[in-house]
C-alpha cells in the first residue's frame, strides 16, 4: 500500500499538476473574484517553475556536494550502486536503456576502473506497480560487464522497489562480510540526502559518492533570469518528489 500511494503523491505534487489544476478551477468556478485569483495564481506559479536561476539555486542547495576522486579518504572494497538509471519499460529487450541518470554508470565504473572500489553492489528491482518485467539491477549488471568490470567483482540486489528496502537489502547482505566504513554509496545527488538517511537507520552508514548533479555553475545573465526553460519545471519535479519522499520517510521512521 505504502509503495502504491507514493506514486500517486508523486504524480499529485508535480509542478504541472498543480498548475493545471488552479487554471482548470478558475474555469470552472463562476465567482468572479476566485476565477481571476487562480487563474493569476496558475499563471504565477508556472512562471516561478520555469525560471531557471531560481530552479538552480534552489537544486543547488539540495543536492549533496560532489567528492573529487583524490579526495576520498581511502579506498574501498565496495561501491553500493543504487538503481535510478535505466528505462526498464523500453524496448526490445536486447539492450539496456539508459535515462538521464547515465552518470550513475559511468562514475561507478570509474571508481572501479581508477581502483577506489574493488567490487560494485548494484541495488535496485523494479520500481513499477503493475508488470514488474525485468528488474533494473539485473540489466546494470549486464552493462557494467559490456564496460569491463568482470561478474565475480558484481554483486547484485534486485528485490528492493525503494530506497529504504534497499537500505534493508544492503545491509542484510554485508553485514557479515564487511564494515559499512569500507562501503561507498553512489546515488545521484538530489536524492543522497534521503538515501543517506534511510541507510544510517538501517544501521550502515556509508560515506557518499553523489553523482548525476542536475545543476550548472551560478550565472547572472538574461536568458537564465527571464526566459522560462522546460528544464527548469523538470529540476522542480524532481525536488517536490524528493523533498515529499524525505517527509514521507521521516514520518514512517525510514530515516
Amino acid at each position: 500500500m505504502f509503495f502504491v500511494l507514493s506514486k500517486i503523491l508523486g504524480f499529485l505534487i508535480r509542478p504541472l499538476t498543480v498548475v493545471t489544476a488552479l487554471l482548470v478551477a478558475s474555469w470552472i468556478i463562476r465567482k468572479p473574484v476566485w476565477k481571476k485569483r487562480l487563474f493569476v495564481g496558475g499563471i504565477c506559479l508556472l512562471l516561478f517553475f520555469t525560471n531557471e536561476f531560481i530552479a538552480n539555486e534552489v537544486m543547488s542547495a539540495w543536492e549533496v556536494p560532489v567528492t573529487r576522486f583524490a579526495d576520498l579518504p581511502h579506498k574501498y572494497t565496495y561501491g553500493v550502486l543504487l538503481c535510478g538509471a535505466a528505462k526498464t519499460e523500453v524496448g526490445p529487450q536486447d539492450r539496456v536503456y539508459i535515462g538521464s541518470a547515465a552518470d550513475r554508470i559511468n562514475h561507478t565504473v570509474q571508481l572501479y576502473k581508477l581502483g577506489h572500489i574493488r567490487k560494485i553492489l548494484i541495488s535496485g528491482g523494479s520500481g513499477r506497480v503493475f508488470d514488474v518485467g525485468e528488474r533494473e539491477a539485473d540489466q546494470l549488471s549486464s552493462l557494467i560487464q559490456i564496460m569491463g568490470v568482470p561478474i565475480e567483482d558484481i554483486i547484485v540486489e534486485n528485490e528492493s522497489r525503494n530506497t529504504h528496502e534497499s537500505a534493508e537489502q544492503v545491509k542484510r547482505m554485508l553485514d557479515k562480510i564487511t564494515t559499512p566504513d569500507q562501503c561507498l554509496l553512489i546515488t545521484s545527488a538530489f536524492h543522497m540526502r534521503r538515501s543517506l538517511g534511510c541507510f544510517r537507520k538501517a544501521g550502515w552508514p556509508m560515506d557518499p559518492f553523489s553523482v548525476d548533479f542536475q545543476t550548472h555553475k551560478r550565472q547572472f545573465t538574461p536568458d537564465v533570469f527571464l526566459i522560462p526553460k522546460q528544464e527548469a519545471l523538470g529540476a522542480w519535479a524532481i525536488m517536490l518528489k524528493e523533498w515529499s519522499g524525505y517527509v514521507v520517510y521521516r514520518v514512517m521512521g525510514y530515516i
